[in-house]
C-alpha cells in the first residue's frame, strides 16, 4: 500500500494512493462509509504505524470496499507520509557517493583558500577529507532535525548563510515495532515501509563544520531541509529495497543515477547496529545516505534560485521540490 498524509482545510489527513497513484482515499472516510463510524488507528499515518498488521490489513479491506470515498490527488496538497518523526536518523550505506563527494569537498575547500592549487595539493598529502577508516567499520549516522520535514511540491527556502545549495538522493524506511539488540537476520521485520529521502545540504557550511569532527550541524539544520515523500510504501507492496534504480534531475535535466543494490551497508546492518543496547521506536525513519552520482557535489553543479529538483525511485515515485533564496 501507498500511504500519504495530505491536507484538507489545515488538517492532516491518512490516505492511500490508488488508480495508479491519481487518486486518494481518505482512510477514515472508507471506515466510516463501511463500517459507520471513524476508527483511531486511521488518524494519522503514524497511528497507523503503531497499531501494526491489524491496521493495515484493515486499510486493505477498505480498499476493496469503499466505493465513495476517492478523489484526484491533484485536488489536495501532499505533506511528508510522516510530517513530524519521532526520529531521523540518516547513515551513509553507499561508497561511491562518499567516495565521490570527499574529492568534490577537498575542491570546494581549496577554492576558498587563496591559491586553490597548492591547497588540493596539500589536503590529498595530509587526508584531508578523506573517507574515514571508519565507514568501512561500522554504519555512521547522524540525528536529523524532525521538525524541519516537508512534501513533495513544496518550496524549499535556503538559509541565507549559504550561497552553495544542494540536494541528495536518498530512500529510506520507517521503523514497524518496538525492539532492542535486533539481530541482522530478524531485522526485515522491524520495517514497515519505505519513503524517498531528499537530505538537503548548505555545502558550505557543511564543509567548515566538518573538521570538527561532531557530524553536520548548520550544513543540515535549517527550516524545510528535510524532504520526504511522496508516500509512504509498505513493506509488504515493496518487497526488494536493493534492486531500485534511484535518478534526480533539475528542471527536468537528469543530473545522476544509481541503484539501490550498491548499499555497501544494508538496511539489515544499520538495523542490528545502532539498536544495540538501544531501543527503537514505531515510527522512526532511517535514512539510506545518498546513492553514488546521487548528488550536485558529486558532478560539482550546484542548485540556484527557483530550481526544481525531482528524486525518482522506482516503486516508490517522485519527490520534488523547488530551491528559493530568500529576497
Amino acid at each position: 500500500m501507498k500511504l500519504v498524509t495530505y491536507d484538507r482545510k489545515g488538517t492532516q489527513r491518512a490516505g492511500a494512493l490508488v488508480d495508479g497513484d491519481h487518486k486518494i482515499i481518505d482512510l477514515n472516510d472508507a471506515h466510516e462509509e463501511v463500517y459507520g463510524k471513524q476508527h483511531e488507528s486511521f488518524r494519522s499515518v503514524h497511528d497507523m504505524i503503531e497499531a501494526g498488521d491489524a491496521a493495515l490489513d484493515m486499510a486493505y479491506e477498505l480498499l476493496k470496499k469503499a466505493t465513495n470515498s476517492a478523489f484526484p490527488r491533484a485536488d489536495v496538497k501532499l505533506l511528508a507520509p510522516v510530517p513530524v518523526p519521532i526520529q531521523i536518523r540518516d547513515c551513509l550505506c553507499f561508497e561511491t557517493h562518499l567516495k565521490q563527494a570527499f574529492d568534490a569537498a577537498r575542491r570546494v575547500r581549496a577554492n576558498a583558500m587563496p591559491d586553490p592549487e597548492k591547497a588540493l595539493e596539500e589536503f590529498e598529502r595530509t587526508g584531508v577529507l578523506a573517507v574515514p577508516k571508519t565507514f568501512y567499520e561500522r554504519p555512521i549516522y547522524y540525528k536529523a532535525n524532525r521538525f524541519s520535514v516537508v512534501g513533495t511540491d513544496e518550496d524549499v527556502y535556503w538559509p541565507r548563510y549559504s550561497t552553495i545549495m544542494d540536494f541528495e538522493l536518498e530512500f529510506g524506511f520507517f521503523i514497524r515495532k518496538k525492539g532492542v539488540d535486533i539481530s541482522r537476520d530478524k531485522a526485515r521485520d522491524y520495517i514497515y515501509g519505505y519513503t524517498i529521502f531528499n537530505d538537503f545540504s548548505a555545502r558550505d557550511a557543511q564543509t567548515a563544520e566538518m573538521g570538527g569532527q561532531l557530524g553536520p550541524a548548520k550544513g543540515k539544520d535549517f527550516d524545510f531541509g528535510n524532504a520526504m515523500g511522496p508516500c509512504l510504501v509498505t513493506a509488504d507492496e515493496l518487497k526488494d529495497p536493493y534492486n531500485l534504480t534511484m535518478i534526480c534531475r533539475v528542471n527536468g535535466e537528469e543530473w545522476g543515477r544509481g541503484n539501490s543494490g550498491s548499499m555497501h551497508w544494508k538496511f539489515e546492518d544499520l538495523l542490528a547496529y545502532i539498536s544495540q543496547s538501544e531501543t527503537i521506536y514505531p515510527g522512526e525513519f532511517f535514512g539510506s545516505g545518498t546513492v553514488g552520482n546521487g548528488c550536485g557535489l558529486e558532478h560539482m553543479r550546484f542548485l540556484k534560485h527557483g530550481d526544481v529538483v525531482e528524486l525518482e525511485v522506482e516503486n516508490i515515485g517522485i519527490l520534488r521540490n523547488r530551491v528559493l533564496v530568500r529576497q
